[in-house]
């Protein structure tokens, strides 16, 4: 099966897109969430509430333009091109979950830090990244899952040069017919990784799930 499908490119397909989405997602959200839990203006809830509802639309609605500016800019069936969707994509989980999980740093500490003279750098960094940690660990945790998972994007935007795991999954399924025992293998060869990894770190996923759930 891997020499007429090449797992291993599909494989290393999925791990680059998932884990760049997920690195690039955490550099755009962690300074969004830290703005708007320490620094919140009238605006700052119906933002997170606007951001909230686009995950509510179907992807299919967005298919299309998406779909347009990547084949415009020449980058369909691309690796760039699935980060950057795949980040998107999870951007709205990852602000909310560190924003929640931001909220639940005591105020007197940022207080003391920026009596002491530390501006927004240092008190990002030595303040509320340390404490912090768990919360960005989670997050990141999820966001690799979901997009590892991810098969509407994967299906639509890219083939056989970029394609994840997902796509060689539907590869076994032709209209004549489906080819049971690769499409058991494949499945079971693209979701061992992910059970395995999900195994080993289900206390910082449960607890991203949990955030701001309990006060």
């Amino acid at each position: 099966m891997q020499e007429r499908s090449d797992y291993l490119l599909f494989a290393k397909n999925s791990l680059i897109t998932s884990v760049l989405s997920t690195v690039l997602g955490l550099l755009i959200a962690a300074p969004a969430a830290y703005s708007m839990a320490f620094f919140r203006t009238r605006r700052t809830r119906d933002l997170l509430m606007w951001m909230l509802s686009t995950k509510m639309m179907p992807a299919v609605g967005a298919l299309i333009p998406v779909y347009v500016m990547a084949q415009t800019a020449g980058m369909l069936d691309s690796i760039a091109a699935l980060t950057i969707v795949f980040t998107l994509s999870n951007l709205p989980i990852m602000v909310w979950m560190l924003y929640s999980g931001f909220k639940d740093i005591p105020p007197d500490i940022l207080e003391a830090a920026r009596m002491d003279g530390a501006n927004v750098w240092s008190e990002f960094r030595y303040v509320v990244f340390p404490l912090g940690v768990g919360v960005l660990a989670s997050t990141g945790l999820l966001c690799l899952v979901l997009s590892w998972n991810e098969a509407f994007w994967s299906l639509n935007l890219t083939s056989a040069k970029a394609g994840t795991l997902a796509v060689l999954i539907a590869s076994y399924s032709s209209p004549e017919g489906l080819f049971w025992a690769k499409l058991s293998a494949a499945s079971l060869l693209a979701i061992a990784p992910i059970v395995v990894f999900g195994w080993f770190s289900q206390k910082q996923l449960v607890q991203g799930l949990t955030f701001g759930a309990v006060k």
